[in-house]
């Protein structure tokens, strides 16, 4: 059992119903972290009263304190459908009705009997719907309140005490005493009080709404249950409704009353209206003598008319009202009086009144004083009575009241549109934009003017209404006394300056500014967080203005909601944009530029208020004319995802320098993400073409399939094996080879681009493709601009105006083949011979290539790596000349041993060769091959007429006595035969 549905078994039986809605709402707020909770209860007809509540202000509850049980509100609809229900809450205004907080209300049933007669509901907070189990709570306890409810005791009548007392506190009663009659149209649910039973029901007339949840609203919680009883027991059983409860008095403490009515029913036997009288039952009506003194003196005009609307009783207030004595008024027509025929349609009204036994009431003017009354009709037994109450004063204060009350609810729905604009904005641009959308129009102001202090100086944060060269000289000022913001500053109070002329009295020195600024009247608001005031908030008018003490309160509160919004949101820039600056500096700074490819990139980091993601691109000049082409996403967003990105990037460029295989450096890289340990997950693709053979060969792990664009524009995925991503697959990994035309583009992306919330991938896949094959060439029909057809894509799939939850990279590349003439290999034999063979084939290759002044250094690398393959490899043994934007020389072997750079001493024999090769080349390396291995080097080309002089300390060190050399390498001893 739930702790708390235990701890409530422990309650008595016995308590009053008021203790047990008390103690269920606490329990539900408190076990399902809601912000607050309420019960209503089923009241006559089509009405749920509200009878209790916590958490929830008056603001919130007051629309709420009676509703339609067949209306769309949670608690109806949990009545209606008798089980319970889940409705997400409205999170703006509409009129005077404020925006509900939180997610949603969740409302369960209160039966009673074999039928609904109210519901339990609770406000949620941003978690969202109950759980299962929260619902399986919410039901249980329910069912511990009624029974609770069956075993609460009958409401007690007033006390002997209360009965008994000084004869005089009676007689003082009486006075005031007075009986009021009321009348229900039960079909229609109209209630229709006289001046009696409204100041009998604590109700002020402002407040009367003519509803039976007037009368439902000021009833005792622990007396409206069993009262309804009554009133539904006499009803259907076609009797007199008799019943004794407490009301809420004006003062708000409860006081006895008494009621009677019966109802009257049409043709077919349904209940039209019930007709009744209530009274006060603290103390007993004795008298009926003391009643008529009373009714001589009520302060109200009192006037008793017969059947034949003769006048047959007026108090002592009505007879100064009509200005005629008693005996004046005794026996004459109602409606020849003289002040009565100043009132338009009285005859008819009191006709009606009386024919339709239903109470009637209206203002009119009496008198020439020009003041107001409030007549009331109520039909009788013996005739009509009628109550005049001089209701002028009350009636202006309820104008005047109305008007505050609706200027006070204007304020407070701004207010909480501000709050809630000022809750969702992230940046200090979007905090400035939410003041300057709810704080101006309402204030009819003009201008908004946003700075914080940075060092000593005053720098603007944002602005709106003033002009550009007014914002650069306010923008940057440095801490100077006699100046309005930095006085606002240091006092931390607000300034308010109504006119031009207020300004310059207090800053004679900045006579000018008000003109340059346009604007004719100020509050400078002082921006207060954490105890320290960091900056300051104008608000200007265009003309001058003298706002009023409610208007200068308000501004003043309104600040400090900016201070606090802006200062959060100032935390997050300078997080925000450290993020940003550190994953600018792991992503590459500039593509290479390559002879295999050209390539142009896109990062697009995620919409507002979402962190920095782990997207990445690269691009990896390889040796042989090859090239790697990179993307991936480390799932999530955050600083660890940004450091996790430059890891593998780092760890990918080391990877890729050894030249291995994509599907091993997809194992490789695998296994370095399963081992960090942090459950973290990346997609990746990688791509290495060769422009020698045209073919590009890929590999990825959970990620989406490169867009292949051939020269015709046709539009290819490539089908990649379903590799989960690294971190979660398995080796080994599959590999997709493509022939490649020259001039195809290579698209590699990842999901942001192609998938959000509203776009499946498959979606957003085909809407690249679509725009591929439209833009990747020109009108004219030339090929387009990498760097013009990335801003194509991006604007077409991500849009500005529709920012995304994820972020994007986008590398797009157009691949290049190294054509046959620029391409040329022999084989060599598996001897000495084979360094003179390698020597002059390169001869003859640079001499057709126009690089002669290349073929000194050559043909010693040539010969070098020949022979290191001749003394310490075995074969197939093969030479190959590429020429690119460098020269490379590579020699090929059956072997996989990689030969090793060391340093050797004066007396070592060997060691030197690849001394030699480092010193004569700009790069060399190796690389493994599918039969053995490669040796490879790059020379820079040289200009026109320039030459490569062979650098003869090396030479020397290598072969000695070589002072006679005459530049031709076959006289050096290689140890070879030509």
């Amino acid at each position: 059992m739930n702790a708390r549905l235990a701890l409530l078994g422990t309650v008595d039986p016995g308590v009053t119903e008021s203790e047990v809605f008390r103690l269920a709402l606490q329990h539900a707020v408190a076990e399902l972290s809601a912000l607050g909770g309420a019960i209503h209860l089923r009241g006559p007809m089509s009405a749920l009263r509200l009878v209790s509540s916590t958490g929830l202000p008056p603001a919130l509850t007051r629309p709420w304190e009676i509703i339609d049980q067949e209306g769309p509100t949670a608690p109806a609809r949990a009545v209606h459908l008798g089980s319970g229900v889940w409705v997400p809450v409205r999170h703006t205004s509409s009129g005077q009705e404020l925006a509900w907080p939180g997610s949603g209300l969740a409302s369960v049933p209160v039966s009673g009997g074999d039928r609904s007669i109210g519901a339990l509901t609770v406000l949620m907070g941003d978690q969202g719907e109950p759980t299962p189990p929260q619902w399986h709570f919410l039901r249980d306890l329910v069912a511990w309140t009624e029974e609770r409810m069956r075993q609460a005791p009958p409401p007690s009548g007033p006390s002997q005490g209360e009965l008994s007392g000084d004869r005089d506190r009676l007689r003082q009663a009486l006075k005031e005493v007075s009986v009021g009659s009321w009348d229900w149209d039960i079909q229609g649910g109209e209630l229709i009080w006289d001046e009696a039973a409204l100041e009998l029901y604590g109700t002020r007339p402002e407040d009367y709404t003519a509803r039976v949840e007037n009368w439902m609203a000021c009833v005792h919680p622990d007396d409206l249950a069993p009262t309804l009883d009554a009133v539904d027991r006499a009803i259907r059983e076609h009797g007199v409704f008799e019943a004794e409860y407490r009301v809420r008095r004006l003062d708000g403490t409860y006081g006895w009353t008494q009621a009677r009515g019966r109802a009257t029913y049409d043709e077919h036997g349904e209940p039209l209206r019930m007709i009744g009288v209530g009274w006060e039952s603290n103390e007993s009506r004795t008298a009926r003598d003391s009643l008529s003194r009373a009714l001589r003196h009520m302060s109200d005009g009192f006037l008793a008319v017969d059947d034949e609307w003769r006048i047959t009783f007026a108090n002592l207030q009505a007879e100064r009202t009509l200005g005629l004595s008693e005996e004046e008024l005794f026996g004459r027509l109602l409606w020849e009086l003289p002040t009565a025929r100043e009132v338009p349609g009285l005859e008819d009204r009191c006709r009606k009144a009386a024919a339709e036994e239903t109470p009637v009431g209206f203002d009119a003017m009496l008198g020439d004083a020009g003041r107001r009354y409030h007549l009331r009709l109520v039909p009788g037994p013996d005739g009509v009575t009628l109550y005049l109450t001089d209701v002028t004063e009350k009636r202006q204060h309820e104008e005047e009241r109305r008007a505050s009350e609706l200027a006070a609810a204007r304020r407070a729905v701004r207010m909480g549109e501000l709050t809630a604009a000022l809750a969702k904005a992230t940046t200090s641009q979007d905090v400035v934009a939410a003041v300057a959308r709810r704080v101006l129009p309402p204030f009819a102001a003009a201008g908004l003017l946003v700075q914080a202090v940075e060092g000593d100086r005053l720098h603007t944060v944002g602005a709106d209404g003033y002009p550009d060269d007014f914002l650069a000289t306010v923008d940057g000022r440095p801490r100077t006394p006699g100046e309005p913001s930095w006085d606002v500053i240091a006092s931390g109070l607000p300034l308010f300056l109504s006119s031009v002329e207020e300004y310059e009295a207090h800053y004679p020195e900045l006579a000018g500014r008000p003109a340059r600024a346009e604007k004719e009247a100020w509050a400078f608001l002082p921006l207060t967080a954490s105890g320290k005031t960091f900056g300051v908030c104008v608000v200007a008018f265009d003309r001058s203005r003298r706002l009023t003490d409610e208007e200068r309160t308000l501004l003043t509160t309104i600040s400090a909601l900016v201070a606090q919004a802006l200062e959060r949101a100032r935390l997050y820039d300078a997080e925000h944009t450290r993020s940003r600056e550190l994953q600018r500096s792991l992503l590459p700074r500039a593509l290479p530029a390559l002879p295999a490819c050209t390539a142009a990139a896109r990062y697009l980091p995620a919409g507002q208020g979402m962190d920095v993601g782990g997207d990445w691109y690269d691009i990896i000049p390889l040796s042989g004319g090859q090239v790697a082409l990179v993307v991936g996403d480390v799932m999530g967003h955050g600083l660890p995802e940004a450091a996790t990105m430059g890891r593998l990037r780092t760890a990918l460029h080391t990877l890729a320098d050894l030249e291995l295989p994509p599907d091993e450096i997809m194992s490789h890289l695998n296994d370095l993400v399963a081992g960090m340990g942090e459950e973290s997950y990346v997609t990746c693709l990688y791509a290495l073409y060769d422009s020698t053979t045209q073919i590009c060969s890929i590999a990825g792990a959970g990620h989406p399939p490169p867009a292949v664009v051939y020269p015709d524009g046709t539009v290819h995925f490539p089908e990649l094996s379903a590799d989960p991503p690294l971190g979660a697959a398995e080796p080994p990994f599959g590999t997709v080879e493509l022939k490649v035309p020259e001039g195809s583009l290579l698209v590699l992306y990842t999901d942001g681009l192609v998938e959000s919330s509203k776009r499946e991938m498959d979606e957003g896949m085909a809407d690249l493709a679509r725009l591929l094959s439209t833009a990747h060439r020109t009108e004219s029909g030339e090929e387009a601009d990498l760097e013009q057809l990335c801003d194509t894509l991006t604007a077409g799939l991500l849009p500005a105006e529709h920012p995304t939850a994820d972020d994007a990279a986008l590398l797009v590349a157009r691949l290049h083949a190294l054509t046959s003439d620029r391409m040329a290999s022999w084989p060599l034999p598996e001897d000495p011979r084979a360094a003179g063979q390698a020597r002059r084939h390169v001869r003859e290759q640079l001499r057709t290539w126009g690089l002669e002044d290349l073929t000194p250094t050559t043909e010693l690398l040539a010969s070098e790596l020949v022979g290191n393959v001749v003394r310490h490899a075995k074969g197939p043994v093969s030479l190959r000349l590429l020429h690119g934007a460098e020269l490379i020389c590579e020699v090929f072997d059956g072997s996989l041993t990689m030969p090793r750079i060391r340093r050797a001493t004066d007396t070592d024999e060997g060691g030197r060769g690849l001394q030699l090769v480092a010193a004569l080349s700009q790069h060399w390396g190796t690389r493994y091959t599918p039969t053995g291995k490669c040796i490879w080097t790059e020379q820079a080309l040289l200009t026109p007429g320039a030459r490569q002089e062979l650098p003869s300390d090396d030479l020397e060190l290598m072969f000695p006595g070589m002072e006679n050399f005459n530049g031709d390498l076959d006289a050096l001893p290689f140890g070879d035969e030509d």
